[in-house]
């Protein structure tokens, strides 16, 4: 499996670490995870406040890159990992999905980066390219019904179109993380921090 991004989205619009994980057990919460998840919250809950948590030089560069390049009002519709930390802060849990998918929760707000978990047979193993998607391509989201896209939306998708998310918030109801899942496919979503002039992002090795 390849992974590329188009060329157009290159220098400097999108930067992303990839990992592969195989052969997980994804059904039973082995007592580690759950010590991780509560150890997670208790420190975000230590590290920040609700009411200044835009502030975060991180959250507001997703913030700022879904407002000039995605055309995405953040206070609407906020980046993953705000959105998980806000949930957190005003006292609630966090979600508890699935074994893997709560691990990516967990990375997602200790690192204030949103991940992506696909599910690799759901696709085939096939190559993967992050790209501008065409006008009415369908994409079919978890949760909600299915959409057509605008060729101003980023995605990432197999090579023969199967599209597995909008890039960087919101993944598809067809290669989501189940509790059969055995491989997975991890992408991270970073981006420059100007103000810190320097580039990050997550590498996660398979």
């Amino acid at each position: 499996m390849k992974f590329s991004i188009d060329g157009k989205l290159r220098g400097g619009k999108v930067f992303v670490g990839v990992g592969i994980v195989r052969n997980v057990k994804n059904s039973e919460y082995p007592s580690v995870l759950l010590s991780m998840i509560d150890d997670a919250v208790r420190e975000v809950r230590s590290k920040y406040s609700l009411d200044r948590l835009k502030d975060d030089p991180i959250i507001r560069y997703y913030r700022d890159f879904y407002w000039h390049e995605l055309g995405i009002d953040p206070t609407k519709q906020r980046p993953a990992q705000e959105a998980l930390l806000r949930r957190i802060l005003r006292g609630e849990d966090l979600p508890r999905i699935n074994p893997m998918v709560d691990i990516g929760n967990v990375a997602s707000i200790k690192f204030l980066v949103p991940i992506g978990l696909y599910d690799i047979d759901s696709f085939g193993g096939k190559d993967l390219v992050i790209r501008y998607a065409r006008d009415g391509e369908v994409f079919n989201p978890i949760g909600s019904p299915q959409r057509a896209l605008t060729r101003n939306q980023i995605i990432l998708s197999t090579v023969d179109g199967l599209i597995l998310h909008v890039y960087p918030y919101r993944d598809s109801e067809i290669t989501r993380i189940r509790p059969e899942t055995r491989n997975v496919l991890i992408v991270t979503a970073g981006g420059v921090l100007e103000s810190m002039k320097i580039g990050w992002l997550i590498p996660l090795n398979s």
